[in-house]
């Protein structure tokens, strides 16, 4: 997934994963122009995952 394709519906994926994740909050979420990486590790933390799983995650979603 490439960062047009997460910002585009950003919005709609972040609501799917605090359903998924009830730990994660907006702050957690913030996604900035050129920042992917630093949210994604960010998630990584907070959830014990790892990039990839992460973005199959948002993917799937």
């Amino acid at each position: 997934m490439n960062t047009t394709e997460l910002e585009g519906n950003w919005e709609e994926q972040k609501g799917k994963l605090k359903q998924k994740f009830a730990a994660l909050t907006d702050n957690d979420l913030l996604f900035k122009e050129g920042l992917k990486d630093e949210m994604i590790g960010k998630l990584e933390i907070k959830l014990g995952k790892t990039k990839e799983e992460l973005l199959k995650i948002i993917e799937n979603l």
